[in-house]
């Protein structure tokens, strides 16, 4: 019988998206910065600073956000020469429909979990 990712309880929308992308507290926290300055790019450097976390960290989150679609990724250009990368979060519309996505797929996975089950599978 496959396991499956479900629970009969009450959902605050957060761990909906907390669990639909995988996110760890920072992660999280990464997130919830960039929605609270929706218009703002903002690079690693200065929300290590802002979240008070380890550059490595937040390094890590701002990749995952912007592999999963929350961010997005612009280059900057630095005086001296070089660049670095500078980050916003995308509307909350994409973000719904990024996370719609992943939960309809685990709709579409229960689905055929049923049918195995209802076939005696």
């Amino acid at each position: 019988m496959g396991m499956i990712d479900f629970a009969c309880k009450e959902f605050r929308i957060e761990d909906v998206i907390k669990c639909a992308l995988n996110l760890t507290k920072a992660d999280l926290n990464v997130m919830k910065h960039f929605l609270n300055e929706p218009e703002k790019w903002v690079d690693t450097d200065t929300l290590s600073k802002s979240l008070n976390l380890d550059i490595s960290t937040v390094q890590r989150s701002v990749k995952k956000l912007h592999e999963k679609g929350i961010l997005q990724r612009s280059q900057q250009n630095l005086d001296g020469g070089g660049y670095v990368f500078i980050y916003k979060i995308h509307s909350r519309n994409q973000i719904k429909n990024v996370i719609l996505k992943i939960v309809n797929s685990w709709a579409d996975r229960l689905g055929q979990e049923l049918e195995q089950w209802e076939n005696g599978g």
